[in-house]
């Protein structure tokens, strides 16, 4: 009987490392995904600046062709 309880002490141990190993393993690949998060909401700011410069640019243009 202490054999038997050894090995489920053992097949237990084991698991939770396992279990520790993917949550540092998710864990990692969160902050991965929350950096790429970061970095593409900040280039989407970047481009809808721009597109807005843009639109303004164009605006004045227009707005100064002949005929306006």
């Amino acid at each position: 009987m202490g054999q038997l309880m050894d090995k489920e002490f053992k097949s237990l141990e084991n698991k939770i490392d396992q279990l520790i190993g993917l949550y540092q393993q998710a864990r990692e690949e969160n902050i991965r995904l929350h950096c790429l998060l970061e970095n593409a909401q900040e280039k989407n700011r970047q481009l809808a600046e721009r597109m807005q410069t843009v639109a303004e640019r164009l605006k004045i243009l227009l707005n100064n062709l002949p005929g306006n």
